[in-house]
């Protein structure tokens, strides 16, 4: 074992206590890492505060460091690549690629431009309104894109001025860790703290006397806590959460055509992202064809340990999540809803399920109404698009959504009338670093990416000089 340590005040940190990090191919313990204790995570917030009195000075200095964190992560990605496919699951590809995009998103970060904004210039007064940072910031990752996300939040916190404290999953701590430790060189010590722990450490981070921010990805229930948590001290929060986004394919759309990018939309990391397609809903003078095109692919799908040449899903990432995924699936069988293709964990160690297609399912089926995130799609047929759009919008979350259609135009009337944060036409899963995240409703509060994003890591200051 590689034995992994904490960052604190750019410090390598090890800690009295550990905890086993599961390898989800195999179901074993693979890795351990430290389990930080109250009084670390108190050093680390006494960290940051230090460091974010320099830090938040000089602007060019802190543009010059996120290009060099990107450089590391660059030069280390397919080092960090293997990290995060033992620890996550999927295929050593994507992982790599994950850590190339992380270093994408604090490079557009570091050249992405705060202006001053001037609102009056007259003989009587010259007014601006600038960003100043927040302070210290505390950063909770999820487990799906352990370095991605983390990335989404520590470019534009650290670009603005913040300092940062982050918390890794505890199902996948070891990427982030490894950050802490690529970059202690290039961050000046304190500016970014990366401490391990189970859910006794983020509770302590949420209610923490020294952090002015919280920025969450996760589930709801959890986001709930958080801004509860919050709320007394009256943290600012960015909370990116759950998602059942629905697709919905028009008359007129070619099921041929679009279903390749279809079931990309929906399986992409086994299906484990927030904003992937979790429902088809199909009219049904077209619905069997939109069946077997996404059963098709979902039997010549290549399953398999992430390191394994040619995979193309790896396990679902944890137990808790593969319980989960099995038990929706097996509710919609035993509901009436069939399998057109997989329907079933596979008999292998680790925490295989076959990605699966279900036909049949109905609003009001537990897959179809909450989020599975998993390798699962239920396809509901509609007859009235009117119907279809009400029962896509039907539901607590919206995060995002998509309509696909043969016009392009027609698609993207639907589109704006999906209630969520990003409403794609003709593709799904389009996402970027300037462009806006967030949810509507119980999908989040606050945006991430872009200058959207950045703003919320700051707080605006008038600067008002009379002139008469």
């Amino acid at each position: 074992m590689a034995g992994y340590s904490m960052t604190i005040g750019g410090e390598a940190v090890a800690a009295a206590g550990t905890f086993g990090v599961v390898n989800p191919a195999t179901g074993e313990v693979a890795e351990r890492a430290p389990d930080a204790t109250r009084e670390q995570l108190d050093a680390a917030m006494d960290a940051a505060r230090t460091a974010q009195a320099g830090w938040r000075t000089d602007e060019k200095a802190r543009r010059e460091a996120l290009r060099a964190a990107a450089d590391v992560l660059f030069a280390r990605s397919e080092e960090i690549g293997r990290v995060i496919t033992l620890e996550q699951g999927k295929p050593l590809g994507d992982a790599t690629m994950e850590a190339v995009g992380a270093g994408v998103w604090l490079k557009y970060f570091a050249d992405l431009e705060m202006p001053r904004e001037v609102v009056q210039d007259d003989a009587s007064a010259l007014v601006e309104v600038v960003r100043r940072p927040l302070g210290v910031v505390a950063a909770i990752t999820p487990w799906n894109f352990p370095l991605l996300l983390a990335a989404w939040k520590l470019g534009p916190a650290l670009l603005a001025g913040n300092t940062v404290v982050l918390k890794p999953s505890p199902y996948t701590p070891l990427s982030s860790l490894l950050l802490g430790e690529a970059l202690r060189d290039v961050l000046p010590p304190g500016v970014l703290n990366v401490v391990s722990g189970g859910d006794d450490l983020g509770a302590w981070m949420t209610a923490h006397p020294v952090p002015r921010k919280i920025s969450f990805t996760g589930s709801v229930a959890t986001g709930k806590r958080v801004a509860a948590s919050a709320a007394p001290d009256l943290k600012r929060v960015t909370l990116e959460l759950g998602g059942n986004d629905p697709a919905i394919l028009l008359d007129d759309v070619d099921p041929a055509a679009v279903a390749d990018k279809l079931f990309g939309a929906a399986f992409m990391n086994n299906g484990q992202v927030c904003s992937a397609v979790k429902r088809v809903y199909a009219p049904e003078a077209l619905y069997d064809d939109v069946v077997e095109a996404l059963a098709a692919r979902a039997r010549e799908a290549k399953v398999g340990d992430g390191t394994s040449e040619g995979v193309q899903f790896g396990p679902i990432n944890n137990r808790p999540q593969f319980e989960r995924v099995s038990e929706l699936v097996a509710d919609a069988l035993a509901g009436g809803a069939k399998a057109a293709a997989g329907g079933r964990p596979m008999d292998r160690p680790g925490y295989f399920f076959e990605p699966t297609v279900l036909a049949g399912a109905e609003d009001g089926t537990r897959i179809v109404d909450e989020e599975q995130f998993g390798p699962a799609l239920p396809v509901i047929a509609y007859r009235d698009l009117d119907e279809a759009v009400a029962r896509a919008n039907g539901t607590h979350f919206g995060l995002s959504g998509s309509v696909w259609g043969g016009d392009a135009d027609r698609a993207a009337d639907v589109a704006a009338r999906l209630e969520c944060g990003t409403s794609w036409v003709n593709t799904h899963l389009a996402l970027a670093p300037h462009q806006p995240f967030g949810g509507f409703k119980w999908s989040g509060v606050g945006v991430e990416n872009g200058p959207w994003g950045l703003h919320g890591f700051t707080d605006l200051q008038v600067i008002h000089r009379a002139r008469s």
